[in-house]
């Protein structure tokens, strides 16, 4: 849908979205891109991940940014999806942008996932194993288990999805390998903080526990998952050394984001 108000303002509005010019720039040489949905106040971060991540398909034709692109449209069609439910009083179009939104997203999931279902990239066979419960692309994805293939953060977390309901110390190595494999500054994915926190919460290992939500908190304290009561309340029922656990949470960060951490399950 083109929008018919002039191309500056797009810009302007896309650039209130980022908190740098790089996205305006890609905006600027690739409006189709930024033209894909329509304006709206919410889900800004999302969208600008799709804009991204289509630019990125665009450069590489790779599977691997197809498997990038369709995560990215199934956020911003989940935050959409949870926009549209939000009423406006006095601006009763939101919603019906807002779903127009959403729908327009997941045709374009349905559209990636029909083009992707015969890859072999171990990202897009694992995506069509846990959406679409294929099993085929399962067996091609526990079989590359052991191969330089699956050596990708990502990878690691998806195939501990996989054996959290079979087998949990195979569990928290691949966890803890796929934190051993994140390079300086690369994004981390707070999903794997999250699964650790529950691994131990579940074993009743409550330092363990408190000092992989601490790093949740750390590293991404916006996730609706973490809450400093939440962290408070685990120290004083069990009776944990805050202090020294919060100084634990923030050096193995750090390890982390510099791509230092070294498994403690070696």
């Amino acid at each position: 849908m083109k929008y018919i108000f002039p191309f500056l303002a797009l810009l302007l509005f896309l650039s209130a979205c980022d908190s740098g010019p790089d996205l305006a720039q890609l905006c600027s040489d690739n409006p189709d891109i930024c033209e894909e949905f329509s304006e709206d106040n919410w889900c800004r971060q999302e969208r600008k991940d799709t804009a991204f991540a289509r630019f990125n398909l665009n450069q590489t034709g790779a599977d691997k940014q197809k498997a990038d692109l369709l995560l990215a449209y199934e956020d911003y069609a989940n935050c959409m999806d949870h926009a549209s439910k939000i009423e406006h009083i006095k601006l009763k179009h939101k919603k019906a942008v807002r779903v127009d939104n959403y729908l327009k997203a997941k045709e374009k999931i349905n559209e990636l996932s029909t083009q992707t279902i015969n890859s072999l990239h171990p990202e897009l066979l694992y995506y069509h194993w846990s959406r679409y419960l294929d099993k085929a692309a399962l067996g091609k994805f526990l079989n590359l288990e052991g191969t330089a293939q699956l050596e990708t953060p990502q990878s690691q977390y998806n195939l501990a999805t996989y054996y959290v309901k079979k087998d949990l110390n195979k569990t928290l190595e691949l966890l803890f390998h796929a934190l051993e494999l994140y390079k300086p500054e690369q994004k981390i994915d707070p999903e794997i903080f999250k699964t650790l926190t529950t691994i131990y919460t579940d074993k009743k290992e409550f330092k363990q526990a408190y000092v992989w939500l601490k790093i949740l908190g750390l590293y991404a304290p916006e996730d609706e998952t973490f809450s400093k009561s939440s962290l408070n309340q685990m120290a004083k029922g069990y009776q944990l050394n805050q202090e020294f656990l919060d100084r634990v949470a923030a050096s193995t960060l750090e390890k982390i984001k510099t791509g230092s951490f070294v498994s403690p399950r070696r």
